[in-house]
């Protein structure tokens, strides 16, 4: 197992995400989220807050 790094600085709906591997942003509320993650993945989230389910799916394709 090895180790990691992560580093979540909150801006308002905003937040930027550093890790190991680089930047990544992402925007949103409780309900719902857009990421854009270090590796260049753009994901969206949607929860329903207090139930512990969510469904998140990977929008477009990695070049």
């Amino acid at each position: 197992m090895g180790w990691g790094y992560r580093k979540s600085i909150k801006m308002g709906p905003f937040r930027i995400n550093l890790s190991r591997t680089g930047v990544g942003h992402s925007v949103g509320g409780r309900g719902a989220r857009y990421t854009k993650t270090a590796d260049g993945r753009r994901q969206m989230t949607l929860r329903i807050p207090g139930t512990g389910l969510s469904w998140r799916r990977t929008l477009g394709r990695r070049r």
